[in-house]
């Protein structure tokens, strides 16, 4: 990153080590050389014994009181990776205290409980990060350079397709499908991703929506398995977004890059990009209509991740590196509180939508 100066070395702590995304959390400190000194905390003392266990390195110490962690004087900023309804209250805590906080998302189980954390941030002096990691991709980035330099011109639609492996594979009776512990089901929990991914790459903002959710897996869950949404953009595109546990061949196992069915389009008057994969997007195809584009209207781009046992890989890396210097520098991070807040409110609106069977307008943030 070409804004990033020398980052000063830190101490970071890791907020949960029983979370379906922990230990890929862990993996990303103890690869960063930014990070010298790692600490745990979590409520299980046996979690925390078999974690240190199992990925040792970095860690000097481990906390079932969350007090006594943040009291450690050196202790910089924390990865938290909890159970949703557990989240806000952690997280105002670890701000009043004076750290830094990279939240998963969704940061709260709906836009209210998100803004209550905004607001610890602010009053804290604090930054704020939520794990939309998807941003720091290459392909993502260079599908958002295309956008923003013209090449499809005016927006007409954007499509975009989430499916992922059945609910079957993935305990139903994990909190996750648990709408008074989640909030909500596949929407907030892995759509918000892609609703995110939409707002990066075309750079506007979604204005309304219209959704219908459901639960079709057959298990025992009160959290939907399946939405689909159609939105409109603030530009006038409109754009579709098709999310669901579904695939039953595709095994089980969080990291599972077999167990994904992707598509996105982003198309415009004068071109469109489009990238299908499992799991990580590796190819990116373009055509222009644009007179800059005349010598090569039509191409693709093959992209080779850089390895790294990191959460996203090197990309990943990337995006909690960018943090840090964003904390220490004033620098512009890879996402902020106020990006999980969008987000959240217009899940919040495509549940009002399929509840209630109406499009609803989605408010907008006002910055100043």
């Amino acid at each position: 990153m070409s804004d990033i100066q020398k980052i000063n070395p830190v101490s970071a702590a890791l907020l949960g080590v029983e979370h379906p995304h922990s230990l890929a959390h862990l993996r990303t400190l103890q690869q960063l050389p930014e990070v010298e000194r790692i600490y745990l905390w979590d409520s299980s003392e046996e979690a925390l014994a078999r974690v240190r266990k199992e990925l040792p390195d970095k860690v000097v110490g481990t906390y079932t009181n969350l007090g006594e962690l943040l009291a450690q004087p050196d202790l910089y900023f924390v990865i938290a990776a909890l159970r949703n309804d557990l989240g806000k209250d952690i997280f105002i805590r670890c701000l009043d205290a004076g750290k830094h906080v990279m939240a998963e998302k969704p940061i709260g189980r709906n836009a209210a409980e998100t803004s209550e954390v905004i607001a610890a941030a602010k009053r804290a002096g604090r930054q704020l990060g939520v794990c939309y990691q998807n941003r720091a991709n290459a392909v993502i980035q260079e599908a958002r350079r295309i956008v923003a330099a013209g090449a499809l011109g005016p927006l007409m639609t954007v499509e975009m397709r989430m499916i992922t492996t059945a609910v079957r594979f993935r305990k139903p009776e994990h909190w996750l499908f648990d709408k008074e512990k989640a909030g909500g089901g596949m929407l907030s929990w892995l759509g918000c991703h892609y609703i995110d991914l939409m707002r990066y790459i075309t750079q506007d903002e979604i204005v309304s929506v219209q959704a219908e959710v459901a639960t079709r897996s057959g298990e025992k869950i009160d959290v939907e398995d399946v939405a689909v949404l159609s939105l409109r953009l603030k530009s006038g595109a409109v754009a579709s977004l098709h999310v669901g546990y579904i695939l039953a061949l595709s095994g089980g196992g969080y990291h599972n890059s077999a167990g994904y069915d992707t598509y996105i389009g982003i198309n415009g008057r004068l071109g469109r990009i489009h990238w299908s994969s499992p799991g990580a997007p590796s190819e990116l195809k373009a055509e222009s209509a644009h007179p800059d584009w005349a010598g090569a209207p039509q191409w693709a781009s093959q992209y080779v991740a850089g390895t790294s046992p990191a959460y996203g890989g090197k990309s990943g890396e990337d995006f909690i590196r960018r943090f840090i210097a964003s904390a220490q520098q004033g620098t512009t991070p890879w996402t902020t509180g106020e990006d999980a807040l969008i987000v959240a409110r217009i899940v919040d609106a495509a549940y009002e939508s399929s509840r209630t069977g109406k499009r609803v307008e989605i408010e907008q943030l006002v910055t100043a």
